[in-house]
This record gives structure tokens, sequence and C-alpha cells, in this order.
């Protein structure tokens, strides 16, 4: 039988409150007071800085993203500058890797899903071993940016399913000019809902990590399961 891994399905919430549960469950599950656990989400428009991003590829100034009601958030995952918003669908595995030199097939087996994924719809895609991530020709369709520490993974993946793509116009994304951006919709000229795909897209990285997903709803509103501190609890 196949292992049995927890999965929250968190609907659509703000970059902060994710960002939060990300860091609490990985503490958690590095220090061994919790198992594995994956979330998947639509988050509130974002942009979000990783360990290599350039302030140069910010091509609207802090200020008026904020006016805009964009937060820049500045997080511990690879790669540089990245947009999340509303039609992206977003997975994030909060996974024990067993051995450090791991981080590479974990990076390419979220490539493969996202392809596999693709390639349900019709949509011929592929990875770039110079610049991480899914790419429909030279568009970038799936952003992927991780980040592992005490030998446990956070970040994950941002597959465009139905996203504004003028986003291009406030990020150079992913530090990378000479490619453009793309989303399943523009791939398929109709509208794509990021529920239709998540089921599709969970499928496919049960086959890659050989797991299976046991699936939570969390419902819009509901406060998010923080992982319990257990020096917080009583005697």
């Amino acid at each position: 039988m196949l292992p049995r891994v927890r999965l929250l399905e968190l609907g659509r919430r703000p970059y902060a409150e994710v960002l939060a549960l990300q860091r609490a469950l990985h503490d958690a599950v590095a220090g061994g007071r919790a198992d594995d656990t994956w979330l998947v989400v639509e988050h509130e428009p974002v942009v979000t800085l990783g360990r290599n991003a350039s302030e140069r590829n910010l091509l609207v100034g802090r200020a008026l993203l904020a006016a805009r009601g964009i937060d820049v958030v500045a997080v511990e995952r690879g790669g540089d500058v990245t947009y999340h918003g509303p039609g992206q669908l977003v997975v994030y595995p909060i996974r024990r890797l067993p051995r450090f030199r791991e981080i590479v097939p974990l990076v390419d087996a979220i490539e493969n899903s996202v392809i596999d994924t693709l390639r349900r719809y019709g949509i011929e895609a592929r990875r770039r071993s110079e610049h991480r991530g899914v790419y429909v020709g030279d568009d970038a369709i799936c952003a992927v940016g991780l980040a592992v520490k005490r030998m446990v993974s956070l970040h994950g993946l941002a597959l465009n399913v139905d996203t504004d793509l003028t986003y291009d116009r406030l990020i150079t994304p992913c530090g990378t000019p000479e490619f453009g951006i793309t989303s399943m919709a523009a791939q398929l000229g109709r509208t794509v809902a990021p529920a239709e795909v998540c089921d599709v897209l969970l499928a496919c990285l049960e086959g890659a990590f050989s797991l299976e997903f046991a699936r939570e709803i969390v419902p819009p509103g509901a406060p998010l399961p923080f992982p319990p501190n257990p020096l917080s609890q009583p005697a």
C-alpha cells in the first residue's frame, strides 16, 4: 500500500498567513512533532523575493505595488522574483528528505508532475536545466522554487492556470527577461478553473512521489490548522 500523506486544501488565502503556516509545519516536521504535510492554495496578489532576487526585477516601486494591494515578501526559497495571484495553483510540499542529495530529484519530480498534468490537457511543455520551472516554448507556465532546511523542504510550485498575465509589467518573472509567461487558459483559448486542474495535478504528484494524499479541506474563513507547540501544552 502507498503511504498516506496529509494534504491541506486552503482555498484562496493571503500569502503571509500561509507562509506562517508553512514555517510552523516545517519546524514541526523537522523537529519530529508532525508528519509530512502538503499544502495547496491560491493566493491574493503578492510578489515574493527569493534568496537570489534583485531589486532591479521589481519594475514598479514598492509604494505603487502597495497602493494596488500587492505585498512584497522576502522568503528563503531559491530563485529570484515571483508573482502569485488568483488563477494560479500553488502547491507546497513540507516533506522530509532522506538524504540531502535528493533535492534535485525532488525538483525534477515536481516539474515532471506539472508536465504530465499539462500533457493531459494537450499542452506540450518541458523543463530547462539552466532555469528551473516548466516552459511552453519560451514562455514560463510554472515557477518552481524550494528551500531545504534541516532536511525538510518548504515552498514549491506555482502553476499559471488562468492567471492575469499582465503581471510581467510589475516584475521580471524569475529574473529571466529572455522568457515570456503563459497560462493554461492562454494555451487552450478558454477559461480554466484552478479547481478543475487541482485534481489532475494532485494525481500526477501522487504518481511521481508514490504516495496517496489524505485530503483535508479548510473552509473559507476558517482558521488555519497550525501544529501544536508541545511547550505550550498543559502538563
